[in-house]
């Protein structure tokens, strides 16, 4: 759910309508009646009871509910979410706190848990710790594990105790993403953040707040502190190696504060332009008071840095970049190269605060072409623009000047507010590329997470019905990203880069969707299934392939395509015995192959209601004598390949928590 802040009536009215769709009972309360109810009638003593809901028998029965959390609601400024229990009758009621035209509410939002939709009485500690565990998926990240924005925006931003609050962000990752795939962009985010996690406290808070962002709230933390932990952070991120790409150095950006009876949100925001400060010199943390380098150093700063642009000028003959300086230094920090060589080692050392380069064309040894080329071949022209300048404006020259990706060409000798009106607007029109860039970037990065979002909720709906913890969707996932990744490397025979490797993964999540339309007795059944049985759920695989079929305008996105290939023929067999159309080899998607065998291992590998966990050795045993069907023996080569890691990453983290 939304958080519900900053809404007009009109907008809360639709929302109760919607709501009223799910929810048997939907009340809004002003904030002044739950208080005057609370202090004035005896704790939760509600006026506003009525028959078919707890609080309506907790007062016909007691005059008073003695955990209102409509209250609790209110004073905190955020949502509850509690189960009351009346005799042998459960409800769920949540508690939202609002801001409707400025004002404080509550929205009570109930439901009466019907009996077949309970396990018995002696059973309910089980619901609970259920129920608890669904409410935790809804707040978890599910690419890195730790909290994510729903849970920033309903539990941590208006929070006001003294605490370190640190913004972290990713270097270079958009460089990251577009050279090596989103695949590897993921794996770069995961390992982020589990280095932070195993670096902070049991009572700190990480929130992957949005792309390549986190938010870090460490308690009762003083400065010094405060700058040991950045810099534990820093160390071993940058010591972190990412399986199979050993050549990327990761690195975050850190600006922390120091927040004494202020929200989370506000001092977030002073952490934020500490950020950017850090961002500009990259693998970087700085505080209020302290500077960390790339070494880990500590430097005093006892004001921020202003931000001054950066602009290198390449010219060989001293008069001009002098020239050039006079003309710059008013307003800018000039930086002056006299070869072409010289403007590589400063472009190596500072890529990340140069905003602008001045570059001559005709220089000693490497001339300007020579430097134009280089910056193409390490991708820093998508980032810092170029004007080209020369005594001669050939026309040879100024194609050749664009066509290696320089913005301007200025013709030698140049007037002076030309020239710095030229710089000046070249330099503006980059910064709000840069601005419109980040915004799109993070517009795709909330789209894709909503995406994954649903798409894990919808697969954990169908795991609870099978009795199962959830983890199975979860496993099968990771699986398939980690099949897919080696199997990329080893043969490009099935063109899998990047994006459709994510979005294999993201699908198979989909895989057993059918199971919706099994009787849960069959899926449920404790010791072996009967022929009869065994045929009736062999048809899940058709059934969630035309479930996906009837969705009309959306059964020809790629997504919804991928997905109708694993539903339907993840059981399928490499020698043609599997179901339920008896494909042979690579008439089965590959897509499909890669689920079908996560799917067997995960399925041997777990427990289940039916059966215990298979030892590791023995499950890849089975697979390879064949034991559980033919598969395309390229996959079990793969398997085999990173059995090891699946062991680690997948189950040993799962039994140590």
């Amino acid at each position: 759910m939304q958080s519900g802040n900053g809404m007009t009536m009109q907008e809360a009215e639709q929302e109760i309508k919607y709501y009223q769709k799910i929810f048997q009972v939907v009340r809004l309360l002003k904030g002044e009646d739950v208080e005057r109810t609370f202090y004035q009638q005896g704790k939760g003593t509600c006026e506003n009871v009525q028959d078919g809901c707890p609080c309506y028998s907790f007062w016909k029965k007691n005059g008073k509910c003695e955990n209102c959390s409509s209250y609790k609601a209110l004073r905190e400024k955020k949502q509850m979410i509690k189960l009351e229990f009346l005799e042998s009758e459960v409800y769920q009621v949540i508690s939202r706190y609002m801001e409707i035209d400025g004002q404080p509410y509550v929205m009570e939002l109930i439901n009466h848990l019907e009996d077949d939709t309970l396990i018995d009485i002696s059973c309910r500690e089980k619901l609970i710790n259920k129920l608890t565990g669904y409410n935790e998926k809804l707040y978890k990240d599910v690419l890195t594990g730790v909290y994510n924005r729903l849970y920033f925006e309903e539990e941590i931003k208006m929070w006001t105790g003294n605490a370190g609050i640190v913004v972290i962000d990713v270097d270079d990752f958009k460089l990251c993403n577009d050279t090596y795939g989103h695949l590897t962009g993921d794996m770069a985010l995961a390992a982020v953040a589990g280095v932070i996690w195993r670096c902070i406290r049991r009572e700190d808070t990480l929130v992957r707040y949005g792309g390549d962002e986190f938010v870090l709230v460490l308690p009762e933390i003083k400065e010094d502190g405060l700058v040991e932990k950045l810099q534990e952070i820093q160390e071993k991120i940058q010591n972190t190696v990412i399986p199979g790409y050993s050549n990327i150095q990761i690195s975050v950006s850190m600006g922390a504060v120091i927040s004494q009876n202020e929200s989370v949100e506000h001092a977030m925001l002073r952490a934020d332009k500490l950020m950017y400060q850090a961002k500009n010199k990259k693998n970087m943390a700085i505080t209020e008071n302290n500077m960390i380098d790339h070494e880990g150093k500590i430097h005093a700063q006892k004001q921020p840095e202003k931000m001054i642009p950066e602009i290198l000028v390449v010219d060989d003959e001293e008069v001009n970049r002098t020239l050039l300086d006079m003309i710059f230094s008013k307003d800018y920090h000039v930086l002056q190269a006299e070869s072409g060589e010289k403007c590589i080692e400063i472009l190596e050392q500072q890529v990340n605060s140069i905003s602008l380069v001045l570059l001559d064309v005709v220089l000693p040894k490497m001339d300007g072409f020579d430097v134009l080329t280089y910056m193409n071949k390490n991708h820093w022209i998508e980032d810092i623009p170029v004007i080209m300048m020369s005594g001669a404006d050939a026309p040879e020259a100024v194609k050749r000047a664009y066509a290696l990706g320089a913005v301007d060409f200025v013709s030698k000798p140049c007037d002076a507010q030309i020239v710095y009106q030229r710089v000046t607007n070249t330099m503006k029109l980059y910064a709000k590329q840069r601005r419109l860039t980040s915004l799109i970037t993070a517009q795709i990065n909330e789209k894709e997470k909503n995406s994954e979002m649903l798409i894990h909720i919808l697969s954990h709906i169908v795991e609870f019905r099978n009795g199962e913890s959830g983890s199975h969707v979860l496993h099968i996932h990771k699986l398939t990203e980690m099949l897919l990744e080696r199997l990329a490397q080893k043969t490009e025979k099935y063109h899998l880069d990047g994006d459709t490797r994510a979005m294999i993964a993201l699908a198979s999540s989909l895989h057993d969707i059918g199971k919706i339309g099994v009787d849960e007795k069959i899926l449920n059944k404790p010791g072996k299934l009967t022929k009869e049985e065994f045929e009736i759920m062999k048809t899940h695989t058709v059934i969630g392939a035309e479930m996906l079929e009837q969705l009309g305008i959306y059964q020809n996105e790629p997504l919804v395509k991928i997905a109708h290939q694993i539903c339907r023929w993840h059981h399928e067999r490499y020698d043609g015995k599997g179901y339920p159309d008896g494909l042979v080899g690579d008439e089965i998607p590959i897509s499909a192959q890669v689920v079908s065998v996560a799917d067997v291992y995960d399925a041997l590998a777990s427990e289940r209601v039916y059966k215990k966990a298979v030892p590791h050795e023995k499950v890849l045993e089975m697979i390879l004598h064949g034991e559980c069907g033919q598969f395309n023996p390229i996959l079990i080569e793969c398997l085999q390949e990173i059995s090891s890691r699946i062991r680690s990453e997948c189950y040993d983290e799962e039994q140590e928590t």
